[in-house]
């Protein structure tokens, strides 16, 4: 395996391990309550750190596509809902998704930097460094 690819795989778990530790500490300390979208987020981000972390010690870099799968859909999740929480076309139509609603905002850091917006930077940092692994692994072959 060559230096890049397992300096992407460090780079895709190193960005998920943050983002898992980002999202335990906004529901864990500061004690926010996460909404049904916000699980979504979590079922598809948590299981990146494993993976990235197994494929880092296995110097695997086979596990792109499934890296940048898992970020894809993290990713449309996460435009959705921070489209919700900006957009009010989109807010006024959104549905109800449990007892802590998807258009609330806990933190909005220099008006537009939301909980959702920065689980989709962490999900378009994964799919793109994905992206790039597959690439290069063609070259390889």
């Amino acid at each position: 395996m060559t230096k890049r690819l397992e300096n992407a795989l460090l780079f895709i778990w190193t960005t998920s391990f943050i983002a898992t530790l980002g999202s335990l500490y906004f529901s864990e300390v500061r004690g926010f309550e996460p909404c049904t979208l916000c699980w979504y987020q979590r079922i598809l981000m948590y299981p990146i750190v494993l993976i990235g972390g197994i494929a880092l010690f296995q110097k695997n870099a086979r596990i792109a596509l499934t890296t940048a799968l898992f970020a894809c859909i993290g990713g449309l999740i996460s435009l959705y809902h921070y489209g919700i929480q900006k957009l009010s076309f989109l807010s006024d139509s959104a549905p109800a998704c449990g007892s802590v609603p998807c258009t609330g905002q806990y933190v909005n850091y220099l008006g537009f930097i939301t909980i959702p917006f920065m689980a989709l930077v962490a999900f378009i940092l994964i799919f793109i460094t994905s992206l790039l692994m597959l690439k290069w692994q063609k070259g390889t072959n």
